[in-house]
């Protein structure tokens, strides 16, 4: 199947060999696929992901920085992959040649750059990474100046720029300058040790097994855990852009290496990050893996009891969220699913916490965005307070069983689809309730299930929560059967 960014940049190609008014253009780019995803644009390196798209694609972003600003200083950055330079390289020059200054500052996770914009003078920012993803794919995700990920309509004027190839021109004395700043990393280490206990941490002597997994936390991680105090074993912490450790995505099936090491060493937790360093998903002291909502709805428990106020999460989390921040006298917002979409809602309501199932937290007191180191230290914290183990803090959580799949189905097929599941589930008289936030969420007595489209790839991604795990499955396999007949028929 012919991939998005390619469908794309033939669409572009089109435009410009054709001669298409601008009128006509904005109605063809608004019955197209979006060149950005949830995650900022995405693809197979020299397949999509190619040096040109980079190149053009640098140029329309600081076309659309330059509209408020003569000359922006934007900054950027990359994850390990082995693709980065190729692609920052393309990328800076694009910036370079429409009149921005541009700051290199290395190899870094993502919140980690996301805090230099929002702390330093920067007008935007620009980090060159695909997350998760498999080594052969790379990506381009744009930072505002406030530190947060664009709003859809920042990138919808982007794309606009890219499409129609309207890029700034300057003079040649008017481009750009390139300059280098090392100072990222120590800038967010200094800022998370000033937002927690450190002389809690460190008298708790804490034992912790850090995988990186080779991504960009590596040089962020080890030093700060240091700086808490904490007895270190590492593992997957070397910088590889083959990711030849272990896959990127930390989930269970990925992470046996560190659940054995755990107890192995007899270490009081383990973390693991994936490949930008937005997400950090824990282990227990037994070796036991913790899934995202169980982090998250512990340290959302803590939080809401010291501060009260409002958790913002997607639909996708896990109920028992919702439970134990009432519990604690607080409240929670659902939004669509996407972090750039949680943290500006969280924003808009003076949340007190927010984040994703996926293990992506957002602490407003420090940025607006993912972050785990901030999550690491945070859990520290709750460790060294509570001072009894993660597995029995764990164990008090409200118990739900949370099933997820995914099934295949074409991007020209997705609206269609969803809309065929919508008026069928009408017609179930098992349904209590249904929210239409993102996808379709039905509720019925046995639980709940999200069907819901991705933003990034050809697929449907299919949640379903019960308290019991028959009931949980039962309720998957209805609904990935009534997915599949409304696919096969759209």
């Amino acid at each position: 199947m012919e991939s998005e960014v390619r469908r794309l940049n033939r669409y572009t190609t089109f435009f410009i060999r054709n001669s298409i008014n601008r009128n006509t253009f904005d109605l063809l780019a608004k019955n197209m696929t979006r060149l950005f995803g949830t995650n900022g644009v995405r693809g197979v390196v020299n397949e999509d992901m190619t040096s040109e798209l980079a190149l053009k694609l640098g140029k329309a972003i600081g076309s659309y920085y330059s509209k408020s600003k003569d000359r922006p200083k934007i900054a950027i950055g990359t994850d390990a992959r082995i693709s980065n330079s190729m692609l920052k390289s393309a990328c800076i020059s694009g910036l370079l040649s429409v009149g921005c200054d541009v700051v290199d500052l290395g190899i870094l996770p993502t919140p980690t750059l996301q805090y230099a914009v929002k702390e330093k003078d920067y007008d935007a920012g620009v980090i060159i990474t695909a997350s998760h993803n498999p080594p052969q794919f790379n990506g381009i995700k744009v930072i505002d100046l406030d530190g947060t990920e664009l709003a859809k309509e920042q990138e919808e004027e982007i794309e606009k720029i890219y499409f129609s190839e309207s890029y700034r021109k300057v003079a040649w004395d008017k481009v750009g300058s390139l300059s280098r700043w090392d100072g990222a990393i120590d800038l967010y280490i200094d800022a998370i040790l000033s937002k927690v206990d450190v002389d809690s941490i460190k008298r708790a002597n804490l034992h912790v097994v850090l995988d990186c997994g080779n991504g960009a936390g590596a040089v962020v991680a080890p030093e700060l855990l240091r700086r808490l105090g904490c007895k270190l074993t590492m593992i997957n912490c070397e910088l590889d852009g083959l990711f030849r450790g272990r896959p990127s995505e930390p989930i269970p099936e990925n992470l046996e290496e560190l659940m054995k090491k755990v107890k192995e060493v007899g270490a009081d937790l383990g973390v693991a990050q994936d490949g930008d360093a937005d997400r950090a998903i824990f282990v227990d002291e037994k070796g036991n893996y913790v899934f995202g909502d169980q982090s998250f709805t512990l340290l959302a428990k803590y939080i809401v009891r010291e501060k009260k106020g409002i958790v913002v999460t997607p639909v996708s989390t896990s109920s028992a969220l919702e439970e134990v921040v009432k519990s604690e006298g607080g409240d929670v917002i659902y939004t669509r699913v996407g972090s750039p979409i949680v943290a500006r809602v969280m924003k808009k309501v003076n949340a007190v916490f927010g984040g994703e199932e996926n293990g992506g937290l957002i602490f407003p007191e420090h940025q607006y965005c993912r972050d785990s180191a901030m999550t690491i230290a945070k859990m520290l914290e709750l460790l060294a307070k509570e001072k009894r183990p993660l597995s029995e803090m764990i164990s008090e959580l409200p118990r739900y069983e949370l099933i997820k799949i995914k099934l295949h189905c074409p991007n020209d097929k997705k609206d269609k689809v969803l809309s065929m599941i919508k008026e069928r589930v009408k017609k179930e008289s098992e349904v209590k309730k249904v929210d239409e936030t993102d996808g379709i969420k039905i509720y019925t007595e046995e639980g709940w299930v999200l069907v819901r489209p991705s933003g990034t790839e050809p697929i449907f991604r299919i949640f379903a929560e019960s308290r019991d795990r028959d009931k949980a499955e039962r309720l998957v396999e209805k609904y990935k059967e009534l997915l599949e007949e409304m696919v096969r028929v759209a």
